[in-house]
């Protein structure tokens, strides 16, 4: 791999602590310091995304690139180090976070002039762990690379994973905090993107009066990921606002789209940039459920539940508001701009919806229409990405129960059919009222539905056998997950089982995994 063409353009701008001083500690005034991996013995490679380290410029991989994946014997062109950010976490000023256990190798500029940063995850211990290892175990590591190439591949703003490596060593962990901790294979991911700043960066150095490293963060930022900015002076500051805005709203349209819950979003996990990142206690959708989350330490509040998502998002965004308030003074914009958010983020949700349901435009009565769906979703517990499969070969002449059986996680009795039954009817008399035609229709919602998405007890079965050193299961899962909108394997388009309804690691998840 092309390694000798990583740079780092952050650390020659901005502040830094390059002390090489590992301990656990604030680090006021700088956005950085620099941090060595920790280094492994004995790491063996699992996958490799080769496509992805193509297109980033890095390259084809040989053996010897193998201490790279997991930060061994660095050459001396790459400079270590990991960021200092701030946050709200589940609603609380949390102060001074930081890369707890991600370290920044620098950035990359590929052939087509695409700048991406690399970062190891599961590298060892930062200033910024607190008071933990800095590892990262096999299970969180198979989630975050499969699941950030899920996202990509279904067309919605991500990190992505460019490769998954033992380390050799085993890592502590009490998955579910309830003192029982045990020993697990430890792994690294080398994860990328565009850039991973967030939220955070701007809360901490605004919380610090650090206003101008604040204001500079900001002309990096809108020079380097907002080129379509070309205003000057407080203009500026004020479009960029506003971009981060709208880039937010329309992820978490791409999330509900396909039925995918964070499960901590938290204003460190939340990408100045608009992408999808950290996936830690996240899940795709089985039964609809407006309340559903699938982390354990958002119970039983359910602040980042799937139904609340996108007010989320605009409680962070008043946050970042706050943060950006010493570079644009006038709390009016501020208010309106968010205030802005709720009509755009709903008009934008429910033409999705429209494109779900193979509606060619939205109508003055489909409000009523998409809220009279979520109750039946969540009274009948269907399953959302089999339900629109399923309403895709819809026959309306056919029997209900035998058509939609397969979708419920619930008996369907005759008072629920008749509920369906009563529902297809108005879905029937709504596309009626469409311009285009059947096919075109149905082509729009084959474009709009996945047909695969990357189920937990899925991600289960996959971590299982390559504990067990097999990975046909993860070979299988990333030819599905690279076709997301086809059905190459049948039997991953199924609901969950009964048998994973309890299992921890399928239905519930903690932050540490």
């Amino acid at each position: 791999m092309n390694i000798e063409n990583i740079q780092q353009p952050f650390i020659k701008i901005f502040p830094g602590d390059f002390s090489g001083n590992q301990m656990q500690r604030n680090t006021p005034k700088v956005l950085f310091s620099a941090t060595p991996p920790a280094g492994f013995d004995h790491p063996k490679l699992i996958a490799f995304n080769e496509k992805l380290s193509e297109e980033i410029g890095l390259g084809k991989f040989e053996e010897k690139d193998l201490d790279f994946l997991v930060g061994n014997n660095l050459p001396e062109n790459i400079k270590t180090y990991s960021t200092a950010y701030a946050g709200h976490q589940f609603g609380n000023w949390a102060g001074q976070l930081g890369d707890g256990r991600a370290i920044l190798a620098g950035e990359i500029t590929s052939n087509a002039g695409q700048k991406n940063e690399i970062q190891w995850k599961g590298a060892g211990a930062t200033p910024y762990s607190r008071h933990a290892d800095g590892r990262a175990v096999l299970r969180s590591s198979v989630r975050e690379y499969l699941m950030s190439e899920a996202m990509f591949h279904l067309g919605i703003p991500t990190t992505r994973a460019l490769s998954l490596t033992f380390t050799g060593e085993d890592v502590v962990r009490d998955m579910m905090y309830n003192g029982n901790p045990q020993y697990e294979k430890g792994a690294v991911v080398i994860r990328t993107a565009e850039s991973f700043l967030r939220f955070g960066h701007f809360e901490l150095m605004s919380a610090q009066k650090e206003y101008k490293t604040l204001q500079d963060l900001a002309d990096y930022t809108i020079k380097n990921y907002f080129k379509e900015i070309t205003s000057e002076g407080e203009q500026k500051y004020k479009d960029f606002f506003e971009n981060v805005g709208r880039k937010t709203a329309d992820l978490m349209v791409e999330w509900y789209r396909v039925g995918f819950v964070h499960g901590v979003m938290n204003t460190d996990n939340m990408s100045i940039l608009g992408l999808t990142i950290d996936y830690g206690p996240y899940s795709m959708m089985d039964e609809y459920s407006l309340n559903f989350t699938p982390n354990t330490t958002d119970l039983p509040g359910r602040r980042y539940a799937f139904g609340k998502q996108g007010q989320i998002a605009q409680w962070n965004l008043w946050q970042l508001a706050n943060a950006l308030h010493p570079l644009i003074k006038d709390e009016k914009f501020l208010e309106d701009i968010l205030n802005d958010f709720g009509s755009y983020f709903w008009e934008t949700h429910d033409r999705m919806l429209c494109r779900k349901f193979g509606f060619d435009q939205l109508l003055t009565h489909d409000e009523k229409f998409f809220t009279g769906w979520q109750e039946l979703m969540q009274e009948l517990q269907l399953d959302y990405t089999l339900f629109f499969n399923q309403l895709e070969k819809f026959d309306i002449q056919k029997d209900m129960k035998n058509q939609f059986e397969n979708v419920s996680y619930t008996f369907l009795d005759d008072e629920k059919i008749l509920k369906l039954e009563n529902f297809m009817a108005s879905y029937q008399s709504r596309l009626e009222r469409n311009i285009i035609s059947k096919e075109q229709s149905s082509d729009i919602m084959k474009k709009t539905n996945p047909k695969f998405i990357l189920r937990n007890y899925l991600l289960y079965q996959c971590i299982e056998e390559i504990n067990e050193g097999k990975t046909g299961m993860l070979y299988r899962l990333t030819k599905a997950l690279e076709n997301p909108y086809e059905e190459i394997y049948p039997e991953f388009s199924v609901k969950r089982p009964s048998k994973y309804d309890d299992t921890s690691g399928c239905s519930t998840l903690s932050c540490s995994s």
